[in-house]
């Protein structure tokens, strides 16, 4: 475990089948890690979300509901932070070109809105294409802000 001014990190791994079910599963996983340290309602509702948005890209975006391909969830968890890695194995996208969808011409695009509202709802997000495949997502809630 590593040391932090929050104390010792809780870890919890899953590897999740690519279907809306783990999508569930990893919701409520991570609801109840956040519930230990204390998150009130609305970060909880906030991080949810995020968590929902995130999973949902990686099951059907990312590997387009594949049964021979998982998505991996990490969950670590002190007194001060939650934070929550999910990574799939699909072919991995670049995050710099999905549009902005509060743009005028892309008010009606299907993309793009899931990111804007992980990005609103956490304190820290990060996206980024993994090699040779796949997609990491790295999120995180403080359930006091960081001093900085």
């Amino acid at each position: 475990m590593q040391e932090t001014p929050g104390g010792a990190f809780n870890q919890i791994d899953l590897v999740l089948d690519s279907n809306l079910e783990s999508v569930d599963k990893a919701e409520h996983c991570v609801m109840e890690a956040g519930k230990t340290i204390g998150l009130d309602e609305d970060a909880l509702h906030d991080v949810g979300i995020a968590v929902r948005e995130s999973m949902v890209n990686a099951v059907a975006h990312g590997n387009r509901y594949s049964s021979k391909k998982k998505v991996r969830l990490t969950v670590r968890h002190n007194r001060e932070a939650l934070i929550i890695e999910i990574v799939d194995e699909g072919k991995g996208f670049d995050p710099e070109a999905v549009p902005d969808p509060r743009e005028d011409d892309n008010v009606l695009r299907h993309s793009g809105r899931g990111l804007l509202m992980i990005r609103a709802f956490m304190d820290e997000f990060e996206i980024r294409k993994q090699e040779p495949q796949g997609t990491y997502v790295r999120m995180a809630k403080y359930s006091r802000r960081p001093a900085g």
